[in-house]
This record gives structure tokens, sequence and C-alpha cells, in this order.
């Protein structure tokens, strides 16, 4: 299953959210058969991270973007669960702090870049400012911006901004994968009713997630229009299945090694001042 072809948002696409389905999983109805064809995605991220961290020349940024209970952290942890700690980086950007909120919206994303040879995640993102504050303008008052646009004209802004940005991440050798993960209203309210019923998943609730819930159409049409205008060639967007977690991990594993291995990561070859290295290292082994 093309996976990338079948849950990539087409750029310029004016088509609304609902025609991705949250409880699509692409006629594989065995959990099992899921889980198994996870476990090889994770053996096979595994092998194209150790290329890009003896490579060293690309890094990968992944920006994973969803609505409350959609399964961000899970996904994360499962399937990521094979890769070399060291080659692997994970930022969660929460509200911006005071420090932050004296720079500019793309500041605290730049400093947490992924080196090269690395994957980093970014559990929400620079995203945040054509997302929340859309659904949220009085927060734009925070940000202290000088002549600030407003409406429709500060999204064209933002969205050329940011894909100035990305577009210089790729020329630069930061390859960009962006994944939202499209959960149901049905679906989020039984995980919340989850996390008030069980004692060991309450803390993960928040009182504000209610309030962001009662704006669901508006947080709808906001994706809409990020998908619409920075889904690119060079750093696309993929609305992934979230209604059945492990579904969504199978489809963000098979996609970040189909990214990986487009990288065309060979093996680096020697300089001459290597190669004498290794032979004379060869040579003192053998004696």
């Amino acid at each position: 299953m093309n996976y990338r072809k079948r849950f990539r948002a087409a750029p310029g696409s004016r088509a609304a959210l609902d025609r991705f389905d949250p409880g699509d999983t692409a006629g594989l109805g065995d959990k099992r058969k899921a889980e198994r064809l996870l476990a090889h995605g994770i053996e096979r991220l595994a092998r194209e991270q150790d290329r890009l961290y003896a490579q060293k020349t690309w890094a990968v940024l992944v920006i994973l973007q969803a609505l409350d209970a959609a399964g961000k952290d899970s996904t994360i942890e499962h399937v990521m669960s094979g890769v070399n700690p060291q080659g692997c980086q994970v930022f969660s950007f929460k509200a911006p702090s005071e420090e932050e909120l004296g720079h500019d919206y793309l500041w605290r994303s730049v400093r947490a870049l992924p080196e090269r040879g690395r994957i980093g995640i970014h559990n929400r993102s620079y995203y945040e400012e054509v997302i929340v504050t859309r659904v949220h303008p009085e927060l734009l008052s925070r940000e202290r911006v000088p002549n600030l646009k407003s409406g429709r004209a500060l999204w064209r802004q933002r969205f050329r901004e940011i894909n100035q940005f990305e577009r210089y991440l790729v020329d630069n050798g930061i390859a960009v994968v962006k994944f939202f993960l499209h959960i149901s209203k049905e679906e989020q309210r039984r995980r919340f009713l989850d996390r008030l019923d069980e004692p060991e998943k309450f803390w993960k609730f928040k009182p504000a997630d209610l309030i962001e819930r009662a704006r669901w159409d508006d947080y709808q049409t906001a994706y809409t229009q990020v998908f619409r205008h920075t889904s690119t060639p060079w750093a696309p967007w993929f609305v992934v299945p979230a209604n059945h977690k492990w579904f969504t991990r199978l489809v963000v594993a098979d996609i970040l090694c189909d990214t990986l291995a487009g990288l065309d990561l060979e093996p680096r070859a020697l300089t001459k001042q290597e190669r004498r290295e290794r032979d004379k290292a060869r040579a003192a082994l053998r004696v």
C-alpha cells in the first residue's frame, strides 16, 4: 500500500479536511497483521537511521500536529522505539514562554532543529502560529509584533514565511515531513472519557481540553487552510487517520522510512587520508 500517496494533502487543494476519513485503515482490518508490519517498519527505520547518522549530511525534521487525544506521544514512543537514541531528538512545544515571546515565532523551532545525521521530532511546532492563533486571535497581542497585519493578510504572510523557511531547510540538507494525526470528534470524546474514568490516565486530562473541543469546527477550518497553503513538493503534509492507533503508527513509520530512503543515503566514500589510516590500523591489528 502506498500510504504516502493515499494520505498526502495535495498542494493548493480546496478540499475540506473531512475528505479524509479518520477511521480509514486502507482495508487493513487485522490489528495483529498491522503490528507485524509495524515491527518490520521499525527495523527498516532503524537501518535507515543508522545510514543517516553515519553519513552526517542530511537531517530529518518530523513535525507532528494534532488535536488533543489524537496520540502524538504514543506515536513517537512506538515508531521510534527501534531507533538509536543518539540519532533522535524530540522537542514538545507548549505555549510560548516569556523568553520565546521576546523573539520571532520561528525562533524556538530554529533552536531545536536537528543536526546533520539526526532525526528531529517536533511535537507541535511553528504551525501553532497559524492554527491556535487563528482560532484564538487574542493571543497575537502577546507577540508584540509592530505593524502586525490582521485577518487574511496575516495568514497569507505567515504561510509564505513558513514555505520559504521550509524551502531554506531542504536546500540546506534538512528534509521536512509533516504529519497531522486526524481523529474524529466522537473518538476524541471516547478518549477523554477514558482519561476521566481510568486513574492511570487522568493526569492527561486538562479542563482546557473541553474549551478547545468546543472550537472543533474552527480548528478543522484552520487545518484545512494550512494544508492548502503549506503542503508543498519540498515539505508535504500527510493527513494520517488516528482513530486506530495501531494504523496511525504503521502509516507514520512507513512514510518516514520512505522519506529516509529517498535521501539516497549511500555509504560515504573514504578520503585518501582515511584509507591510509584504515590500512595502517588493519596492519597493526594483524600483527
